[in-house]
């Protein structure tokens, strides 16, 4: 009885978690992160900025109580008209192709 070598079992719930091989998702998400970087710095927006504006947004709704919604609304109509059109494009893009 002859024991063959068991084939190196890769990760395949990482990878599909993942959306592939850890270290290539990895590359991606430094490359991006470096890009929208760039793009928010040339918009004059820092990290530091980002963060004191969430603050901001969550002690105006606990100080503001339901007035607050309004604000809300605006932060998300501001983030939608960048965030549906980019998930819209993506799902067209990995759209499964008819034959």
């Amino acid at each position: 009885m002859t024991h063959e070598p068991v084939p190196a079992r890769t990760p395949v719930r990482a990878n599909r978690f993942l959306g592939g091989p850890p270290l290539a998702v990895l590359a991606k998400l430094v490359l991006v992160s470096i890009l929208v970087g760039v793009v928010l710095s040339v918009l004059g927006l820092d990290p530091l900025n980002i963060v004191h504006s969430v603050q901001r947004l969550i002690e105006s709704v606990w100080n503001m109580g339901f007035d607050a919604i309004g604000s809300l609304w605006r932060y998300f109509v501001l983030g939608a008209v960048l965030v549906v059109p980019i998930w819209l494009i993506v799902r067209l893009i990995n759209a499964p192709r008819g034959r």
